[in-house]
């Protein structure tokens, strides 16, 4: 079926009352449940799953979906105004959309967030309509060397992070792969560093990590100060919240390069939104002329990794519908989804389910319209959190972490976990340690430690099964260029020292 008569099929499968109305819903809950702290896409999906029993197939998907890539837009909108992740994805958006809602341009931060992450949607979905087979079968070439190799890379790039020195955001990286090994080891079954802790033997829970590093420990560094000055916030009309014509300038650049490398980590499975927004942040962070704006207001840190992360959100339903193997948790129940619905994910899916697949496609534009328009009305509202006093915003805000990461597994556990990694957090920004290599670390130890004990399993103990394969020795080329660009500014300074010495 060619291009246009799979578009107006698709537009008949996804243009009715019913389609319209669960898109509407789908993208609205998504929304505000990326809004509140603690909560995520993956429990959304997860908690309406089973109103979609008695749904017809293609509403079901189109809801499902559209609360799956809703969450990454709002978000970003806790860790803008708050410093407070609504998603793991959305951490790196905090290190720059954050200080730029501390020098009163929160609705310039929110803006730019609403129209990359349409943006980079909007290149996800033309990849997904005209390649999705082929890239596809593309994403069956990656064996666990390639994996390993390209989360590698990741790791490296989240050490670039830290402000001022590198080697604090490598002692970083490390403390969160040190931290991923705690609980059962995926490959033996073996219980590892959980110390008789029986919560532990699961290993630490992500988000309440996420909610403390990022969460309390800014609470606990802002506690103590005077409330910020919030004349200025009241009187801001819609014309203030636009960005001006050099912030535009400086968003569609990285914007474009972010939803490439979105688009690209998405169809690969496993690999998730988190590691393209983070590399996506480490990139513009590498091109830049001055990197040192960076953690304090850039532009490009924010338009990058929402690009990238709402590329690669809707670009991993291609591994998804054309592998069966979904990217990441949420996508895993989406796939359970229409297996309930008999439909089976499989690289014949788009010509058996021509009608499935073409109506989801346009139910993706549709859904980040709306959530376009939705958005943008909404900035005005989100700013106006700002002016909240710190006495009434702080406990508020502690509760809704403490209830939404509560309310995931039920587990008290959680609740200690965001307190200790609060102050956790309050020592590291005290000590000038950034805290977002930590949780990349986190995230991808498990993973890095999973593909390369598979890699020597396949190749039976074979080191050089890495470099064999081009594709991995790519990326461990672009690994070892990117650790001596780290390394090399402190050997030159180290160079100098020693010759004015002797």
């Amino acid at each position: 079926m060619d291009l246009l008569s799979g578009l107006a099929l698709g537009v008949e499968m996804a243009i009715t009352w019913e389609g319209l109305l669960f898109c509407l819903i789908g993208v609205s809950i998504g929304m505000f449940i990326g809004v509140l702290p603690g909560i995520g896409p993956l429990a959304a999906v997860a908690m309406t799953l089973p109103i979609t029993y008695h749904l017809q197939p293609m509403s079901a998907l189109i809801m499902l979906a559209g609360i799956f890539y809703g969450a990454q837009y709002g978000g970003s909108t806790a860790s803008i105004l708050l410093n407070l992740p609504g998603t793991s994805t959305t951490a790196v958006t905090a290190l720059d959309g954050y200080p730029m809602a501390k020098q009163g341009r929160a609705g310039v931060a929110l803006f730019i967030t609403t129209i990359t992450s349409f943006f980079g949607g909007c290149v996800a979905i033309i990849l997904l309509m005209g390649f999705a087979p082929a890239l596809g079968k593309m994403a069956l070439s990656f064996s666990s060397a390639e994996y390993f190799s390209i989360m590698l890379l990741g790791l490296v790039a989240a050490a670039t992070m830290a402000i001022g020195s590198p080697m604090k955001g490598i002692v970083s990286v490390i403390a969160g792969l040190l931290l991923a090994m705690v609980g059962m080891d995926t490959t033996s079954g073996t219980v590892r560093y959980s110390f008789g802790i029986l919560e532990l033997q699961d290993g630490l829970n992500l988000v309440a990590m996420a909610m403390g590093l990022f969460g309390v420990a800014e609470i606990l560094k802002n506690a103590g100060q005077p409330d910020r000055p919030t004349d200025k916030l009241q009187k801001v009309r819609l014309r203030e919240l636009m960005p001006t014509r050099d912030d535009l300038r400086q968003t569609w650049k990285p914007a474009i390069r972010g939803a490439g490398i979105g688009s690209f980590i998405g169809i690969l499975p496993g690999a998730g939104p988190t590691l393209a927004a983070f590399l996506a942040y480490a990139m513009e962070k590498r091109v830049a002329r001055d990197p040192s704006r960076f953690g304090k207001g850039a532009i490009e840190g924010i338009s990058a990794p929402e690009a990238a992360n709402n590329a690669s959100t809707q670009a991993a339903f291609i591994p998804t519908l054309a592998l069966g193997i979904p990217g990441d948790a949420s996508m895993a129940v989406l796939l359970g989804a229409m297996m309930i619905h008999g439909i089976t994910p499989r690289p014949e899916f788009f010509t058996v389910h021509t009608d499935l697949f073409w109506g989801l496609v346009v139910s993706f534009w549709i859904g980040n319209l709306m959530l376009l328009v939705l958005n943008i009305p909404l900035i005005g509202v989100w700013v106006r959190i700002l002016t909240i006093p710190q006495r009434l915003l702080f406990p508020a805000v502690i509760f809704f972490i403490c209830v939404g990461v509560y309310s995931v597994n039920n587990n008290p556990f959680d609740v200690l976990t965001v307190i200790v990694f609060g102050v956790i957090g309050y020592l590291m920004n005290m000590l000038n340690y950034p805290t977002a290599p930590l949780l990349m670390g986190f995230i991808l130890g498990p993973m890095i430690e999973q593909h390369f004990r598979r890699a020597l399993l396949f190749s039976r103990g074979d080191m050089w099964t890495f470099v064999d394969r081009p594709i991995s020795a790519a990326f461990l080329a672009c690994t070892a260029g990117l650790v001596l660009l780290l390394v090399f500014p402190s050997l030159r300074r180290t160079a100098g020292r020693l010759k004015r010495a002797f």
